[in-house]
């Protein structure tokens, strides 16, 4: 029986932090998920977002039409040209709780940011932080450290245009080796420039505009040779839809509330999805089902909710279930306009209606060609599930109650990767908690060109598939990153490939939700009896070497087997190095047609190249 222990609790044990100490205490409560910036979703970039989000406010008002964003290194800079935070409230709007200029005016009741957190929590998390104002040719200056004003300059005289100007470095205290990847502040910026047209954003001189809004967005994110019909581009009152149907599986959604980019859907979202269907049925005057009208869908939907509710600080997921409090439901709100908007474009261009039923006719007999191999290759799966050491999961999920939580999938990682030697180092290494481990058996299929027939023909892809759960879409993702590790060796690179176009070829929108990932293990350990480091790059072994002065004892690893868990507990922690999977061109045939399909000259050329640097390398090291 457990022993009473008496714990003392008196006034002297209730304590109050203010503003600066509550955030940097509890981080996560005001930018989700802190990382590395592997993730597109870690909290560096909801520190830039929260500065943007107030200037693109500006241009929402009518004031400033471009936005200057600059990122070097760890600092970020941002410089619009509205009217400028009043110059005696600069200080109080980036550093007193639930202030701002926001809260009474009918202007922002569809904004996101209401609470007045956002800048103050940029501030209090950055080991710098300056604001500039510039108002009718006066201005004011103040800098912080961690919240804490450092310099508080007096107002003066200036000749720049009217505007706000903000920097920060965020704090590497809490930020722990953070980078910021290029691509995911790319994606951000072109979401803001679809969401406001006539919105001009230069960042690090590269202009971004955008004409045509959502068609825009779909247009850049679609090949045209592969989509099933022209986009559709709908557009009414707080509400604008662009979709079409492509030739890849799953389906794929953008969606936006009051300019935020909801990556995890919400009310909107789901209610977009069921409308879609309800209109195309009602069209065709035939009850298709559903995943056969939805299969292969690119859409995205933005729209406006007055005070919306999200379920999270971060808004990543709508929770609102009316459009205002007396405005209709938001479910009700997309169905009619759909049917109205929808089903007048399909009557008035019958071309595309011919190309979305071809799709949906298509993707009927592929469902209907799959069936009856599909049932028994969900029963091997379920008892191989049983009777085999495939998948080493982890026991957040060994609980089914805890499969409804979508809030704990974002604590938990699935390690893929070749080998016992390797697998069982992971293993042993591993947080049992929050990471599982799938391994392989030998090199998986080259599955480019193929139907998805072969997920379920193929044992590896079946079991791959329910393990992650993703055989309807990501609704179920049981895991919030799925990182391949292999050897750093040809064999481990081949094997990566294979994976990537698995998951690129059935199911692209993991990858393009930002889910998959490349393990980055040390390829050298460099020591002497005082010190030990691991190095990830040939210039980083060349620096070790420089550092530790004598001849140190160098080991090259060629495998991941050849780690010890010991070891690789060090690799997979709190600073495990994760290079995330990023498309840079939306266009998937041509990727997978270039580095998976018939050997081209350009191919051979880029092998050839790629052969000559490893080949020096290794010359060097021997």
């Amino acid at each position: 029986m457990a022993e009473n222990i008496k714990v003392e609790y008196s006034e002297d044990d209730i304590k109050s932090l203010d503003w600066k100490e509550h955030i940097r205490l509890r981080p996560g409560m005001y930018i989700g998920k802190l990382g590395d910036g592997s993730a597109f979703d870690d909290g560096i970039y909801i520190l830039v977002k929260e500065i943007i989000d107030n200037s693109i406010d500006e241009f929402v008002m009518g004031s400033g039409k471009t936005i200057d964003i600059n990122i070097s290194d760890h600092k970020v800079a941002v410089r619009d040209y509205g009217r400028g935070i009043p110059l005696g409230k600069v200080i109080d709007c980036v550093s007193k709780i639930n202030t701002g200029g926001k809260y009474d005016s009918k202007a922002f009741q569809k904004s996101v940011g209401l609470n007045g957190v956002g800048t103050k929590a940029v501030n209090a998390l950055s080991a710098q932080f300056t604001v500039q104002s510039y108002r009718e040719g006066r201005t004011k200056f103040a800098e912080f450290s961690k919240g804490v004003i450092i310099k508080d300059d007096a107002e003066k005289d200036t000749t720049q245009r009217n505007g706000t100007a903000i920097s920060f470095v965020p704090d590497e205290y809490i930020f722990r080796n953070f980078k910021f990847i290029p691509e995911f502040i790319e994606n951000m910026i072109w979401n803001y420039v679809y969401l406001n047209a006539g919105l001009t954003i230069n960042f690090n001189g590269k202009k971004f505009f955008s004409e045509r809004g959502l068609y825009d967005l779909l247009a850049k994110n679609t090949d045209s040779e592969t989509i099933r019909y022209p986009i559709i581009h709908l557009k009414g009152s707080d509400i604008e839809v662009a979709m079409t149907h492509d030739n890849h599986y799953g389906e794929e959604y953008y969606s936006f509330v009051n300019g935020q980019n909801t990556t995890q859907g919400g009310t909107h979202q789901a209610a977009f999805r069921e409308a879609v269907v309800k209109t195309v049925r009602e069209f065709f005057k035939k009850e298709y089902d559903a995943t056969d009208i939805r299969a292969s869908i690119v859409a995205a939907i933005s729209i406006k909710v007055q005070e919306p509710v999200f379920e999270s600080q971060t808004k990543t997921k709508l929770g609102s279930q009316n459009i205002g409090p007396e405005g209709p439901s938001v479910r009700t709100f997309i169905n009619d306009f759909l049917k109205k908007e929808l089903d007048d474009y399909l009557h008035k261009h019958p071309d595309v209606a011919d190309g979305m039923l071809k799709r949906i006719l298509q993707s009927e007999r592929e469902r209907k060609d799959i069936a009856g191999i599909k049932k028994l290759a969900n029963e091997r799966a379920k008892k191989a599930q049983l009777h085999n050491r495939k998948l080493r999961d982890c026991k957040l999920h060994l609980d089914d109650e805890n499969k409804k939580d979508d809030s704990r999938r974002f604590d938990t990682t699935l390690f893929i990767t070749e080998g016992d030697s390797a697998s069982g180092s992971i293993t042993k290494s591993r947080d049992v908690q929050t990471q599982a481990v799938f391994s392989l058996k030998g090199k998986p299929l080259n599955c480019y060109g193929l139907t998805k027939k072969i997920v379920y023909e193929n044992e590896e892809f079946n079991l791959l598939q329910h393990a992650l759960n993703i055989e309807d879409g990501l609704d179920g993702l049981r895991y919030n990153h799925i990182v391949i590790a292999t050897d750093a060796d040809v064999d481990g690179m081949h094997i990566r490939m294979l994976l990537m176009t698995f998951f690129l070829q059935f199911f692209p929108d993991l990858v393009k939700n930002g889910h998959l990932y490349i393990l980055q293990t040390p390829l050298f350990r460099v020591r002497n009896k005082k010190e030990t480091i691991y190095c990830y790059s040939d210039e980083e072994r060349k620096a070790a070497i420089e550092k530790l002065g004598t001849k140190p004892e160098i080991t090259r690893f060629k495998g991941l087997g050849e780690i010890s868990p010991e070891e690789f507990s060090l690799f997979i922690g709190e600073d495990m190095r994760l290079d995330p999977v990023i498309l840079k061109d939306s266009h998937i045939k041509n990727i997978l047609e270039y580095y998976m399909g018939k050997n081209t000259p350009e191919r051979q050329e880029f092998i050839i190249d790629n052969l000559r640097v490893e080949i020096d390398l290794a010359e060097e090291l021997m």
